[in-house]
């Protein structure tokens, strides 16, 4: 990891306005590179932007889910059930389906064998996702993001009631029930948005702030990988195992589902979904009024030359810093246009 604080202004710096608590006429240039960084989760909320929530348009069918993005047979919720699942599992290897298990909910301490008891939650929920940046992302980001199993933050196995109790609340309306996975859950919801360059609105980025000056105080987190694009071709996306169902009381935008269909199966990698080796661009580069988007500073980003803007200055998608060093992998970033 390579953290550094510079003048504001400096290049690649992540300046963060006086709305925020990092008030302090200074940046923080916070570069998360891979998994093996270790950070303060505090140090990557404070690279968030705080914006006011996108509230129209959300549809639950924009974020088609339960799919084979990474071709390797088992559908997003089989492997987060086969993943989370206390010690071996049982699982059926024709349709890759985990017939026997134990789980524990992390959320509220709830242990079950019966799988149609467990929900595969999106941490930040489809619908907190599109209010926040996701309304601006191609059809392939959001299949992406709605399946993604390369980094085990963005989905978990909880018990069905923690996670209707939560619908798609954010961290200023709801919080696990057991206190001891809140700094768990704050880390996890923060890698989540800086991972997918989210926004937060003020309310939410202020009790994440709270918690991690105060009871989760010095909490770190592990870096990321940037997430991959997968590129939609309906006839070979493969069909999910399981039927996602929502029951009454359940918000629209809460993640449930129920057991399998006993007739479905999965079509293995010539059916599935090709993983492309590009980055997801963390944001469009023009907003509707065709203006400059806003981005967030030293996040991945696409296509190269691309131009952003953040605090009132303008940033380019590019291979390299100011100083002409490429970035690592080849990977594009935000940075500063000089």
């Amino acid at each position: 990891m390579k953290l550094r604080v510079a003048a504001a202004g400096a290049v690649l710096a992540i300046s963060v306005s006086a709305a925020g608590a990092f008030a302090t006429g200074r940046a923080v240039d916070l570069r998360v590179e891979s998994p093996n960084d270790t950070v303060l989760a505090i140090d990557v909320l404070k690279t968030i932007p705080i914006q006011n929530e996108y509230t129209r348009g959300y549809k639950r069918s924009l974020f088609p889910h339960w799919r084979d993005v990474d071709g390797d047979g088992c559908d997003a919720r089989e492997q987060v059930l086969k993943r989370d699942a206390l010690g071996l599992p049982q699982v059926d290897p024709f349709r890759c389906f985990v017939v026997e298990a134990d789980w524990l909910s992390p959320y509220d301490g709830r242990k079950t064998t019966d799988r149609t008891e467990v929900d595969i939650d999106h941490t930040v929920a489809l619908k907190e996702a599109w209010d926040s940046g996701a309304w601006q992302w191609t059809a392939e980001q959001r299949l992406a993001y709605a399946n993604d199993t390369s980094d085990s933050r963005t989905l978990i196995a909880v018990s069905s009631s923690s996670n209707r109790s939560k619908g798609d609340k954010d961290p200023s309306n709801w919080m696990p029930q057991l206190r001891g996975f809140w700094c768990t859950y704050s880390a996890n919801w923060i890698s989540v948005k800086a991972r997918w360059g989210m926004s937060m609105d003020q309310s939410e980025w202020g009790r994440l702030n709270n918690v991690l000056s105060d009871t989760c105080a010095g909490t770190t987190m592990r870096g990321w990988s940037p997430p991959a694009t997968v590129a939609i071709a309906p006839s070979t996306i493969a069909p999910s195992t399981t039927r996602a169902t929502t029951a009454a009381s359940t918000p629209s935008s809460t993640t449930t589902t129920s057991a399998p269909s006993s007739t479905a199966a999965t079509t293995r990698s010539t059916t599935a979904t090709a993983v492309s080796a590009t980055t997801l661009p963390t944001s469009t580069t023009q907003a509707s009024d065709g203006s400059l988007a806003t981005i967030r500073p030293g996040a991945f980003c696409t296509p190269e030359g691309a131009l952003g803007t953040y605090g009132g200055r303008t940033y380019v998608c590019s291979k390299t810093d100011a100083k002409g060093t490429p970035y690592s992998n080849g990977s594009k970033r935000w940075r500063q246009q000089t």
